[in-house]
Formats: structure tokens, sequence, C-alpha cells
């Protein structure tokens, strides 16, 4: 039987807290494996020396951040970590074997190798590499900084100098945005179907992630209301455009709602806005709503070539030197050979030029989604790198995904994205900005198609008896 090392006297806090950081901290070390079954209530509680009401509670709340799982007479599981689960159908290397639409990228082309390869040639011949010399300042060099509060008010976002920071990518951004302002049980709200970073984030900073509903546009901004006027909330996480994996597109007065709540509840806004440059629709930035409590996140990554992990993060003028200080205990500061690739392409309009020939690309692309996916497309845009896409109710998301894996194609299913327990959409993710090439994805596409018009194997199944 499994038992925990930590100290559960009562002694640091709550004993149903303790028991909770012993669970998660098992399973992510791998000492609790997946599938294997806990210990009852009544047992654990008994053999630490707690009520059954302790272990409940633990139970409870380690089920809610998705480590375990329970099921009706058998029992109490843990289920495979987030990471472990994310990385089932999410690839982190190319296969030649595969089409992989499993991750959301910028299409990479000729022209944009060509594109790396001119800069890397012209960084060659030039005699000297200031930007090599120093790791200092944390916050990125002031004329990258300078480059990008340029770039940044073309699309709306309006910031200082001292307000940006140079981060490795978005991902990078919203982690120190939410290092910057939340304690561990401070609840920060999202998407019911969100980025599994967040999700991550969430396991590692030990937060509590509360899901909010959403429609075409996102997060309802009832539901957001209601969860301001009930409980204690310390931020709110949301990517307006082109939501992962659900393909939302928040309109102008959903974000001047959204804003209009969150500031007189006093919640900050973390803006996940690395879409922006693809959206030919010109929309305010809802942290533009919120100069003291907006967080606005965007990076190169997406809309220029994966590899171009050069990211900004505008703070709030409060907390640019808090926000400086989580970025130098968790990275330093940003890649300068990256920032100045990005700095020196915003510069001469090489991102402009990238950005219209990836809206260009994905045009082609959500096309061919549109003609052989037809109604099975929940929702996509024109210019999105990915869809979401309905499978039949004859089929299970995993057992959907693995047949087409068996056929030379990834995709993704919901359970990375999940923030709370909740029946699957029975969905899938497409990243058509994955494919090599246009021929390449109409092939992954008709595999699709054809998987859907099958009725799966018997394995799909629950036997009952």
């Amino acid at each position: 039987m499994w038992l925990p090392t930590t100290n559960m006297s009562g002694d640091n806090g709550p004993k149903y807290k303790a028991l909770v950081e012993a669970i998660i901290t098992d399973i992510e070390s791998g000492r609790l494996r997946h599938d294997v079954r806990m210990p009852t209530h009544r047992d654990l509680a008994f053999r630490v020396g707690v009520s059954v009401q302790t272990v409940s509670a633990a139970y409870k709340e380690v089920e809610r951040q998705g480590y375990l799982r329970s099921e009706r007479r058998r029992g109490t599981f843990v289920q495979a970590r987030l990471t472990d689960r994310a990385s089932s159908f999410i690839l982190d290397n190319r296969q030649p074997d595969l089409i992989d639409l499993s991750i959301v990228r910028a299409a990479y082309t000729e022209f944009h190798n060509d594109l790396s390869r001119q800069i890397h040639a012209r960084l060659a011949e030039e005699p000297h590499h200031g930007w090599m010399e120093s790791c200092r300042p944390v916050a990125g060099f002031e004329y990258h900084r300078e480059i990008g509060a340029k770039w940044l008010s073309g699309m709306g976002m309006n910031a200082d100098v001292p307000q940006i920071l140079i981060t490795n990518g978005a991902a990078q951004g919203v982690f120190t945005a939410l290092a910057s302002i939340v304690q561990p049980d401070d609840v920060v709200l999202t998407e019911n179907l969100t980025d599994h970073g967040v999700i991550g984030t969430a396991s590692v900073l030990r937060f509590k992630l509360g899901a909010l509903p959403t429609d075409d546009e996102g997060i309802l901004p009832e539901a957001f209301e209601k969860e301001c006027q009930n409980r204690a909330i310390r931020a709110l996480v949301i990517t307006p455009i082109y939501t992962n994996p659900t393909n939302c597109l928040m309109g102008l007065e959903r974000r001047k709602r959204i804003a209009e709540i969150a500031g007189q509840h006093g919640v900050y806004v973390i803006e996940d806005d690395v879409y922006r440059p693809l959206l030919e629709q010109n929309l305010p930035p809802v942290t533009s709503f919120l100069p003291r409590l907006g967080f606005h996140v965007t990076s190169l990554t997406k809309i220029v070539m994966p590899g171009l992990r050069t990211g900004f993060l505008v703070v709030p003028p409060h907390l640019s030197i808090r926000a400086s200080s989580v970025l130098r205990v968790t990275g330093w500061m940003g890649t300068p050979l990256m920032a100045e690739i990005g700095a020196r392409w915003i510069a001469d309009g090489t991102v402009d030029q990238a950005v219209t020939v990836q809206r260009a690309l994905m045009r082609e692309r959500q096309s061919l989604v549109a003609d052989i996916l037809g109604d099975a497309v929940i929702r996509h845009h024109p210019t999105s790198l990915s869809a979401w896409v309905r499978i039949p109710p004859h089929w299970q998301e995993e057992w959907f995904a693995s047949e087409l894996r068996k056929n030379g194609v990834a995709v993704t299913i919901s359970d990375p994205f999940m923030t709370i327990k909740m029946p699957r959409p029975n969905a899938i993710r497409i990243c058509v900005g994955g494919a090599p090439d246009t021929p390449s994805l109409h092939h992954a596409l008709l595999q699709i198609r054809q998987n859907m018009d099958q009725m799966p194997g018997v394995h799909a199944f629950d036997v009952m008896y």
C-alpha cells in the first residue's frame, strides 16, 4: 500500500493539503505510476492517522487537478501525468513515416528556409557581434525592446520600453506573468479547454485552475462575472484569437466586457495574443483596456517560423521589476541571438512579409479542410494554424487518433487541454501548419475523412457483462 512520506502532523498547515502535496509529488516523480490503485479512503486514513474526511477532501482535490480518477465500484486510480498524456498525441519530434498535424506550428517552406540561410550568412560576415557579448540586462537589450514596442503599437498594444520583457517564446511569457502574481492556492480562470502549457503551469506553481464555459467568441462574460462574485479570483488567462484548441475568436464587445469585469473585481488578465498578426481583422487586445491589470504576451514563433523563439511580454508598470526578477531566476534572459534576428526582421519588414506568406498558406490549407471535412469542422478560420473537428459518435477520440496514427497521420485529442474532469467533446485538433506541404495535408485530410466513414474495430467498445 502506498503511504505518504510527508509529515501529516498538521504542524505545517491543514492535513488535507499536506496529503494533496504528497500525492502529486509522488505522481510527478514516478513513485506512483499510471493506473496504480490508491488505498481506500478508510485504509489510508487509518494508516496515516487522519480522518476519512481528510482523505476524501485530498483525493477530491487531486482528482480535480487531473492526477487521479475515480471509477465506480473499482476505486481511485492514478491518472497519467499531464506530460505523459500530452506526449501520447503531441509529438516531440517529427517522424519520417508520419504527417504530423499534432502540434500548432507555422508552416515552414523553402521561403522560410531561404530567410534563415540569408540572415545567418549576413551575421557570419559581420566583424562584430555585440549581442553575444553580454547576458544583461535580464529584460533584454534596450534596442530590441524599442523595436518590439513599435511593433506592438502597430497591433494596438501601446507600452513603454520598461514594461517590455524579451522572452523565449510566448510560453515563457505566460509562465513569467503568472509567476509574478500568483501564490499557491490562488484561483486562476481560463477556458474549459485551454493550452496544455497553462495546465502544466498550474501544477508547477500550485495554483487552482478554474474552467469557464465558452462559445464561438471564447469565455462567457456572465460565467466570468459569476465566478468573480462568488470567490476571490487572482487572474484570468485567455487566448482571444484562435483559442487553443477550439479556435474561438473574440469580438470587440466581448473584449470590452471581459476587461470591464476584470477591472471591477481587480482580476489580472494574461492575454496570449500570439496569433494576432495572422488575423486580418483589426481588434484591440483585451489588455489594452487594462493598463494596471493586463499582461500581454506574443511572439514570432507562430507567425514567422517555429525555431524563432522570440517573444515580447508587456507587464503592468508597477510589476516590471518583479517580472524581471522572475525571468532572471527561471531563464535569466531571452536568447540574444534569436532576439537579434527577430528585431532585425521586424525593423526591415521581413516579419510583415512572412506574415503575408503565412496567411496565404493558411487560406489555401483551410480551404482544403472545409472541402474535405465539411460539416465535421466545428470551428476554423481562414488564417488559423489549426481546426477543431468533430468525430463521429461511434468513435472514441483515442481510438480514432490511434487508427489515424497507423495510417501515417498524427492529430491531438482533447485530453491534454481539459482543465477539469468533463465529458470528452469527441473532437480532435488538426494543425494544418504542421504538414510539410499542401499535397501532404491533402493526403492527411483524406485519411481523416476515410477514418470518419469507417466503423471502429470491436476493441473500441466497452464490453458489458
